[in-house]
């Protein structure tokens, strides 16, 4: 049986419609004050578009589309217009009344549209919340959902929630990450696979089994409460092939279809650099951005004038309705790309301050920093995204090869310098998305074996270069996964502690093992360091070329300096000083943020193999 999405999601006790003839309205309701009034309702029910739509109070309804499924109403109003907190929308036909949905206009927050973003002061802590912790066992698996909770199933539900992640915010932020990005929790109603949330079902509606909208808004206010920033994972590209539109689409053409296979199915061909080369043939560039990403993952288009505005508005109410601290979105290339920039400039034009980082998967700097806003290789194809952040694929793709090779010219620790050769390309190296490993990705610790010493050395470097550094929930305990032999689910294990039932608790930190404790221990104190250091968020930076596989860079400002150094021989070596004098200038000394003990610069320093160094300079 559908049910009234509005009235149990969001329980607006003054919404009444009839089920038949008014089945669904979203956004459900909206609020006052914003800079762009015009306001899009979409009005869904059994031949709804057959009938006589009218407002109260007054109102004049500025644009009522039809489509070709006399199911969808798609009515446009200018809510600076409406003088009423609320209004009610009716549906008749021959004078008599069908049905009636209350709309609400609500006030504002006071400074939501100013309100802060993440930037290169934050570190981003990603989770997925089916692996994360259990709050309540009770919403494991709900009647109305399709999946049930099955622990034993290694791609399964397991049962971790929202109340799991309000739970442990104490450990997050003891551990110093000051955002935490959570992969989609809106509804994903699927067979199976469901746990990942990247199918959704509801756009407008957290899936069930993690809890509801109102403690996703808790967890996002709990967060900032504490000067944190709740990030959400936001997907443009593809929705789930059981969401409610699939099931009775408002146009043909509100996803992409072929000729060919089953119901029109392609698979993408993944070759998003497509976006961007002059010579691609248009067959490939079709396959590439209109294919699916799965069977059970319709591709959205994008350039349908009605599916971008519903996109747009459904992230701008989630913005408002959960005080969120930023997006990250999906697969971004794999989208239209004016139609995302139009995305993009819409949210940043409601909210200025507001960060998105887009999934820039590509395999070069010059193709990863054409999305990035104001691009200058971006204009050379005559292109602005209006997008913010990306992601740096490029060092995330060295950063494994660097570590876990011997040195050469072009080997070992020099790989890691090459890849910031290509800082130039970037209108914003600050606002870069930095990382070594992610839900989709071998993890780390398990590439280096839970070696602490690897660990260490590429949390110093992610967290001391230009952008914003982001972790995997768990490497911070040296939690590992093998991606080739166990698939994504084992790169995606449950927190240990997360469950009444683990025999362990991580989360607890006189519960760690001495393992544990050191992977910890040095995340803790690098991360909680850097919060207050203006001089790596904002810094300028300076490169030396790697020097018998250890690279030496600085970041400084005009009112401090740091000097950093990453040992990646396998022998303890002992380096010049006088290399380094324009930048060490009259500084007699450094104080290593680890250890906090002072080191006197005389003639050389020594650093020991396979370590990282990282000293305030000191006069």
């Amino acid at each position: 049986m559908k049910t009234i999405y509005a009235a149990l999601a969001l329980s607006i006790a003054s919404a009444a419609f009839s089920q038949k003839t008014l089945e669904r309205v979203e956004p459900a309701f909206w609020w006052k004050g914003m800079k762009n009034p015009e306001l899009q309702i979409l009005v869904y029910g059994k031949g709804i578009a057959n009938n006589e739509v009218t407002l109260s109070d007054g109102i004049q309804i500025k644009d009522i589309q039809k489509v070709e499924n006399p199911n969808y109403l798609f009515i446009t109003v200018n809510t600076n217009e409406i003088n009423v907190p609320k209004f009610t929308i009716n549906v008749k036909k021959e004078k008599k009344n069908l049905g009636s949905y209350t709309y609400e206009l609500k006030q504002r927050n006071s400074g939501s549209a100013e309100r802060e973003s993440y930037t290169s002061k934050d570190v981003m802590y990603l989770i997925m919340p089916d692996r994360f912790a259990n709050g309540d066992e009770k919403n494991d698996s709900r009647p109305e959902l399709t999946e049930k909770a099955d622990r034993s199933l290694p791609n399964g539900r397991h049962g971790g929630d929202l109340k799991g992640i309000i739970n442990n915010i104490d450990y997050i932020q003891k551990l110093g990450a000051t955002a935490v990005w959570l992969t989609p929790v809106n509804e994903d109603n699927e067979k199976v696979y469901s746990y990942h949330g990247y199918a959704q079902t509801d756009l407008y509606k957290i899936d069930s089994r993690y809890g509801t909208n109102e403690e996703y808004r808790t967890l996002s206010q709990e967060l900032n409460k504490r000067n944190m920033k709740l990030v959400m994972d936001y997907v443009t590209n593809h929705w789930g092939i059981s969401h409610w539109m699939m099931k009775d689409l408002p146009t043909k053409d509100w996803i992409h279809w072929f000729n060919e296979g089953e119901k029109g199915f392609k698979r993408s061909n993944y070759k998003i650099t497509s976006q961007f080369d002059t010579n691609a043939s248009g067959i490939d560039k079709k396959y590439a951005l209109d294919g699916w990403f799965d069977t059970t993952m319709p591709d959205i288009n994008q350039k349908n004038p009605l599916v971008l505005k519903y996109l747009t508005q459904n992230a701008i109410w989630w913005i408002e309705y959960a005080e969120l601290g930023g997006f990250r979105v999906d697969t971004y290339p794999y989208n239209d790309k004016e139609a995302m920039a139009k995305w993009a400039k819409a949210i940043t034009d409601e909210y200025p301050k507001f960060n998105i980082v887009g999934e820039t998967w590509l395999s070069t700097a010059g193709h990863i920093s054409a999305w990035q806003k104001n691009s200058k290789t971006g204009e050379a194809a005559g292109y602005n995204s209006n997008l913010p952040s990306v992601m740096d694929f490029v060092l995330f793709s060295e950063m494994p090869k660097a570590f876990n090779e011997k040195e050469s010219w072009n080997t070992g620790i020099n790989r890691i310098y090459d890849s910031f050769t290509s800082d130039f390309l970037y209108p914003d190296v600050n606002n870069l998305l930095v990382f070594f490993e992610n839900h989709d990705t071998e993890r780390w610790n398990e590439i280096f074996k839970a070696d602490p010493k690897a660990y260490k050395l590429g949390l110093t470097l992610i967290s001391t270069v230009r952008g914003i550094p982001q972790i995997y929930y768990g490497s911070e305990i040296g939690m590992r996964g093998d991606k080739q032999k166990g698939g994504d689910a084992d790169i995606r294990r449950d927190f240990p502690g997360g469950w009444k039932s683990d025999p362990q608790n991580a989360f607890n930190t006189s519960s760690q093992t001495a393992e544990q404790k050191e992977f910890f221990q040095f995340t803790q104190k690098l991360l909680n360091w850097r919060k207050g250091k203006e001089v790596i968020h904002t810094g300028k930076t300076k490169n030396f070329v790697p020097q018998n596989g250890v690279f030496t860079y600085f970041r400084y400002n005009d009112k401090e300096s740091v000097m950093v150094m990453i040992n990646n021989n396998e022998k303890d070596q002992t380096l010049d000083l006088k290399y380094f004098a324009e930048s060490i200038k009259d500084f007699k000394k450094g104080k290593d943020v680890i250890s906090g003990k002072e080191l006197l610069f005389q003639n050389t320093i020594t650093i020991p193999a396979k370590t990282s160094l990282i000293l305030e300079l000191e006069k």
